[in-house]
């Protein structure tokens, strides 16, 4: 019984940073996801010890609508994110304290194979993203002759800068792969 604790207690102690300036827990609990969309919204600190704190909840919302995608593709409930309507909103930036709400909206497919199932982005506040290195990444794990799926260069009044990246993963989706 001990042990099964201890897994319990290092799973929730791995999936969120410990914040040091305010001893608080910043996690991925503030994504909320859904068949339509996944939302959520990181208040706090910009930058801690020169890491990019703020920004990191784009990794969190990448990971979730990955997973999300999954989910939905594995109870035949086939979607792909609405690129064209991600709505990225940053506050506070330069203040010390930022808020960063993100929705990425999803659409409802019927083919299975015309679903994506793996969701990344590259980006950074106030520069250009290394969009040609994020693909070079991630070109082994797209499905056999389909390709990536990038939205347009999405930008906030406050200079955040994200490259939004869907495909169809190989591993997920393997039966498509001749489809």
């Amino acid at each position: 019984m001990k042990i099964i604790i201890y897994v319990m207690l290092m799973f929730v102690l791995s999936s969120c940073k410990y914040n040091e300036d305010n001893k608080s827990l910043t996690s991925a609990k503030n994504i909320t996801c859904t068949y339509k969309a996944c939302t959520g919204t990181y208040i706090g600190k910009e930058f801690i010890n020169g890491d990019d704190i703020a920004h990191q909840f784009s990794n969190q919302m990448a990971a979730s609508v990955g997973d999300q995608l999954k989910k939905l593709y594995a109870s035949r409930t086939y979607a792909k994110v609405d690129l064209k309507n991600i709505s990225m909103r940053t506050d506070g930036m330069g203040s010390g304290s930022v808020s960063y709400s993100l929705t990425i909206p999803f659409l409802s497919v019927t083919n299975k194979c015309d679903a994506y199932t793996a969701f990344d982005h590259v980006g950074g506040w106030n520069h250009t993203p290394a969009l040609a290195q994020r693909k070079a990444q991630l070109k082994n794990v797209v499905l056999a002759g389909r390709h990536l799926n990038i939205s347009e260069l999405k930008t906030t009044k406050q200079g955040l800068q994200e490259y939004w990246i869907q495909w169809q993963h190989k591993v997920v989706q393997a039966d498509c792969e001749y489809n």
